[in-house]
């Protein structure tokens, strides 16, 4: 028999009596979580590196990686054509638009609505048989709860009564004009329940232009929890006030000129900028600074590059100014040798880096006093004073970084997997690294990563001291392009070098010994070690770099043990990669990565049934299918178990007298 410290916890055992009031209800909780200890383990999907790319995002989502076109394969394979099959599948994902398109040219429309919802209802059953009905409950839409409850539950096979039970159900959803209700909610709870977990490494912002809808979407979205990449925590040092965060949001915004997010879904004022950089630079021609624009992007005329690359200069050369004036207030930092105004010879026109001299291939500088070269100009100052208002003001801003920061952190452990965006800094002998976050304090491994979490929430509260805030909301910049960050771990950030200097040996970025060491499985098994994560199957998942797969990189790293999950969704990256993203999906058999080819528009694949093109390879397959009672979920639910065990064994001992039910 079990012993119990029954009077340590008897504090506990009288608040979970409140909760379990007699031995039948306690009991009768304990054979429910027994039971779901033995259901499969839920589907967890990994992506990372979404960049703003809303509309192939959202579409993996519907699609669940693909993993409901397997489910429609496995069930309808030899009864459907293809088309029919690519039909129904663009119907679940997109619902509401498709069934437009299919009452234009259904001629029997009663007919398709009982032969849909009859394979709507299967499919529906096959993904949701793997989770218990109370779970399956909650996922269901309360107006057709009951009905889709019923509908999952009878078997009609070999059974009349069912059979027609079932008919008479849909047959009264079609005549009550309800089916077209009926197939939406269905199709978005096969959308809920087909991941189960979606875990997000980092990096929804910048360079695509959807990053606000990204962020809508996962205000609604049913489980989920973010690594904050590098392009978050610049987004959130621009939320939180910082200026050279705010000028390197705007910069990047306008180099893929992309101001959708900014104007569009967060509504930053950016008139301010326009009418200074057109008088400033009006005779400027900024040919560095014209617009990146990739496969994907708006095309815009002449006047507009013109302008969008004045903006861009504009901009540029006041993140400069503000980054350096943080790196003189900083400089524990060590970073003002990246004060590069400093080092321009403004009369020769080059600049000195690291003792030798460059020529600049624009030296038109026309706010910078050479004597004071990091200073900004009375206008510049007004400027930012305006774009500055305008960020703290936007509520729609401040709410999804809130949603950031409750559902986010620097790293996560999740079912033996280490997650994280980036890197680990590590010294080049492959052990932790100390790095220096605050004047003093120096952490390295796991510690540097939660220290670095509280100080980024620090710099959004309100109940510390205003030094304390300033310097939180300051260290974003350093996180956005430090040495040392976590989330850069490379010598420099050569932005101003690309802009400015032809020699491209000047825009080598010197990656840190984490990217350099990380195919080692011994440095894998040793920063598993650091973070105590424990299992024989444990691995490291990160994206930040994109993977080279056009040149014959291989994602998978450290004899299995590392995952890099970024395939490049941004389509600036796709001619870099040769691929459109991943998704790493770990199921109740093992880990699949899904490669997926750039996705063309949500319209083709509503029109023509079209589908991301995924090919997926297996990563590693489990010699027993896994169980709830396998993951993180069934650890916590057995620690309920021995809970209610203990509140048992206090009932019937006459510890705790059972209550009275409340009626």
């Amino acid at each position: 028999m079990r012993k119990y410290n029954i009077e340590k916890d008897m504090h506990f055992l009288q608040l979970l009596s409140n909760s379990f009031p007699t031995i039948a209800d306690a009991s009768t909780e304990i054979i429910n979580l027994q039971a779901i200890l033995n259901l499969p383990k839920g589907t967890e999907h990994f992506l990372a590196d979404i960049h703003g790319e809303y509309e192939a995002f959202q579409h993996v989502l519907k699609n669940a990686s693909g993993n409901i076109k397997r489910k429609v394969n496995e069930l309808f394979g030899n009864t459907l054509r293809e088309q029919e099959k690519r039909e129904l599948c663009s119907l679940i994902y997109y619902p509401e638009q498709k069934l437009e398109l299919i009452k234009a040219v259904e001629e029997d429309l009663n007919d398709w609505y009982h032969i849909t919802l009859h394979q709507l209802v299967a499919i529906c059953r096959t993904v949701s048989s793997k989770y218990t009905r109370s779970k399956v409950r909650k996922s269901l839409p309360a107006e057709f709860s009951y009905i889709i409850q019923e509908l999952l539950h009878e078997h009609t096979e070999n059974n009349t009564n069912k059979t027609a039970y079932v008919n008479v159900i849909i047959d009264t959803i079609i005549s009550t004009g309800r089916a077209d209700d009926f197939v939406i909610a269905i199709c978005n709870v096969i959308q809920r329940l087909a991941i189960d977990q979606l875990h997000i490494l980092g990096d929804i912002y910048d360079r695509g232009p959807g990053a606000h809808i990204i962020m809508d979407t996962m205000a609604r979205y049913h489980s989920w929890d973010i690594q904050w990449g590098n392009h978050d925590i610049l987004w959130m040092g621009a939320c939180a006030g910082n200026d050279a965060c705010i000028c390197n949001v705007i910069r990047l915004s306008l180099r893929y000129a992309n101001l959708t997010t900014l104007e569009d879904g967060y509504g930053i004022n950016l008139v301010p900028l326009a009418t200074f950089a057109m008088e400033v630079y009006k005779d400027d021609p900024c040919e560095e600074f014209m617009p990146h624009l990739s496969g994907g992007a708006k095309q815009i005329d002449e006047k507009t590059m013109r302008l969008t690359a004045q903006m861009h200069k504009a901009i540029a050369v006041i993140q400069f100014k503000e980054e350096a004036l943080l790196y003189e207030t900083h400089p524990e930092w060590k970073m003002q040798n990246r004060e590069l105004f400093k080092m321009v010879d403004y009369k020769k026109g080059t600049i000195m880096l690291e003792g030798k001299e460059y020529p600049l291939s624009s030296c038109h500088f026309p706010t910078i006093d050479p004597k004071h070269p990091c200073a900004l100009t009375f206008e510049e100052k007004t400027l930012m004073g305006k774009l500055h208002h305008s960020f703290r003001v936007c509520e729609k801003l401040h709410k999804h970084i809130r949603l950031m920061l409750q559902h986010g952190c620097m790293y996560a452990i999740r079912n033996d997997n280490l997650l994280f965006h980036a890197s680990i800094p590590l010294n080049e002998d492959g052990t932790l690294k100390e790095v220096e976050i605050m004047p003093g304090k120096k952490y390295k491994g796991r510690e540097l990563m939660q220290q670095t979490g509280m100080l980024i929430r620090t710099a959004f509260q309100d109940d510390i001291s205003p030094e304390e805030k300033k310097y939180a909301i300051d260290y974003f910049i350093y996180l956005w392009c430090g040495t040392d960050s976590p989330l850069f771990d490379k010598s420099k950030m050569a932005t101003f070098e690309r802009y400015f200097i032809a020699d491209k040996a000047t825009h080598k970025e010197q990656k840190g010994n984490y990217f350099l060491l990380r195919d080692d499985e011994n440095i894998a098994d040793y920063i598993l070690d650091a973070f105590d994560v424990k299992g024989e199957n444990r691995h490291i998942i990160n994206g930040h770099v994109p993977v080279h797969v056009a040149n014959g990189e291989n994602p998978i790293k450290a004899s299995g043990k590392l995952m890099v999950i970024d395939g490049g969704f941004s389509q600036a990256y796709h001619k870099e990669t040769g691929i459109a993203g991943y998704t790493l999906v770990y199921h109740s058999r093992g880990f699949q990565l899904v490669q997926h080819e750039p996705f063309t528009s949500a319209a083709d694949a509503i029109q023509r049934g079209t589908d991301i093109k995924s090919t997926t390879q297996i990563v590693e397959m489990s010699s027993h299918r896994m169980l709830v009672a396998d993951t993180d979920k069934g650890t916590e639910l057995k620690n309920q178990i021995k809970d209610l065990e203990e509140l048992l064994y206090a009932y019937r001992h006459g510890l705790i007298s059972e209550k009275e039910r409340k009626k």
